[in-house]
This record gives C-alpha cells, structure tokens and sequence, in this order.
C-alpha cells in the first residue's frame, strides 16, 4: 500500500512539473541541472489579451470570473497542443505562448499565426456559449530569445526573454480588437 502511495506521489509530482515546463526542460532538471538557459535564434512569440478585462472584472464576482477566464485559457491551451505550441504563462488575462521551442522548427511563423486566427474563432465560440461579448487582441512577433527556469526557495518558473518578447507584446497592446497583429 505504501508503495502505491508512493507511485500516485511520483506521477503527481510528474504531472506538475511538466505542468510548468516542457518535457525536455523538465529532464534536464530532473538529470541534475541547476541552472537551464538556452538561446534559440529563430521561435515565433504570441500575446493575447481580453479587450477591457479590468473594467469587466469589476462587475462581476470573483468566482465566475475565474471560472471564465479558465474556461477560455483551456480553449487556448487545447489549440497550443494541437499546434505543438508551448503556452508560456498566463498572467492576470494576457496569454503567452512561443513557437519553435523546445524543439526548433522552420515553419513557426507560420504555425503560431494560424493558432492566433483560431483563438480569434475560439473567442467568437465562447461569446456564443456564454452569451457575452469578449474581444481579444492579439500580437506575434519573430526573432531570438533565451528560455529558462529562474527559482527561488519558494517559486519555480519558466521564463523567455528577449526584444522578440517584448515586441510581440508591444504588438498585442496596439492592435485593435479581434484581430492579429504581427511585426515585419
């Protein structure tokens, strides 16, 4: 009994880890890495962000905001597996995703821009279950960045860094609503 104990224990810890990190990373670790960082010279970066979340957060209870917002991000995260995209991180209601990591691939571009056109479908589904009127706009960007887990004593997170993040953020912040906006 102990020992079944001690499986569930093991798959569960599994199960998170990889929650937060891609299996390749998650090994590194796991082999005895203290320190990840890896540079990719060529990976597509996609922002999303709800259109007036704050203004809209305000009027409505903490628990169907959550519940939500869940709903939604599940959608995302559902398209970013079929796509073979890593969600990077959620924060607050901004969603961030990379393409072309861990594993390079030449069409990135071309497989994170699709992903956005369906979020953008993906939102119109949710408008229609819900009943409500959600916009999102989103923002890609290409170039180079440096993944890698940053932690502490008490939080672990995997992190991308670089001017190609930041520019595809830029991007999301300026395009209008339900629609994609990608740099040069």
């Amino acid at each position: 009994n102990t020992h079944l104990t001690i499986d569930r224990l093991h798959r569960e810890n599994e199960r998170l880890l990889l929650n937060i990190l891609p299996a390749p990373v998650a090994g590194r670790l796991k082999s005895g890495e203290a320190s990840i960082a890896d540079h990719f010279p060529a990976v597509s970066v996609l922002f999303a962000d709800i259109v007036g979340f704050t203004t809209l957060s305000g009027g409505i209870p903490p628990q169907p905001l959550v519940e939500m917002l869940n709903d939604l991000f599940t959608r995302f995260d559902e398209l970013a597996q079929g796509h073979q995209v890593e969600k990077i991180k959620t924060i607050g209601d901004c969603y961030m995703a990379v393409c072309g990591i861990p594993t390079p691939r030449a069409d990135h571009a071309a497989v994170l821009a699709g992903m956005a056109l369906e979020m953008l479908s993906s939102v119109q589904a949710f408008n229609q279950d819900h009943g409500t009127t959600l916009e999102i706009r989103i923002g890609l960007n290409t170039g180079p960045i440096v993944i890698g887990h940053v932690t502490s004593q008490l939080k672990f997170e995997f992190t991308v860094v670089g001017d190609t993040v930041n520019l595809a953020n830029r991007a999301q912040a300026a395009a209008p609503a339900m629609s994609v906006l990608a740099t040069e």
